[in-house]
């Protein structure tokens, strides 16, 4: 027989006990909900350099080379940073200018997108037939994932290469 004291005790030595496991569940539970997030993040911001780049070549084929900031607003939806991707900035954006669509950017440019339709008509070199645009760090590394909630450097990934090319369309000629 258990006496009148017996279940006091026991009930005082199992005070605090939900406690403790609360603690132990809880930092289970919130590395779970967080990892997910942060890999859900990952792929979005994957997925969105896609995009980006895509959006950004769009746009370039129909404005000339000096609105490229305003090419690089537009791809980037509005700003300067991707949207929870603030790996991705207009710094990472490269637009190249290109005759043939693995060559070198060129350079100089000509004047203004009449005298580029003159260019290509004459044959010449120097005339701009492709966009490329591609996001890159500026020695051509990948631009660098990293984690948001304090998770193991490991997270730290490149992410994919992204390049498009698109053939050029009026680079913003509006005939007189």
């Amino acid at each position: 027989m258990i006496g009148p004291g017996r279940s006091e005790r026991v009930a005082r030595s199992q005070r605090g006990v939900a406690a403790v496991e609360f603690a132990v569940v809880a930092i289970l539970l919130f590395t779970l909900i967080l990892g997910g997030m942060e890999f859900g993040r990952i792929f979005y911001v994957f997925n969105t350099v896609q995009e980006v780049t895509r959006k950004a070549a769009r746009e370039a084929v129909v404005r000339w080379a000096d609105q490229q900031t305003t090419v690089k607003q537009m791809a980037l939806f509005g700003g300067t940073v991707l949207p929870a991707g603030g790996e991705v900035t207009s710094a990472y954006l490269v637009i190249e200018y290109v005759n043939t669509p693995t060559g070198a950017d060129i350079s100089p440019r000509p004047a203004d997108p009449g005298a580029n339709i003159q260019e290509c008509l004459a044959g010449a070199a120097d005339c701009i037939k492709y966009v490329r645009v591609k996001v890159v760090n500026s020695d051509g590394t990948p631009v660098i994932y990293r984690p948001t909630w304090g998770f193991p450097s490991f997270l730290s990934i490149p992410i994919p290469f992204s390049t498009v090319v698109m053939p050029v369309e009026s680079l913003g000629y509006r005939p007189s």
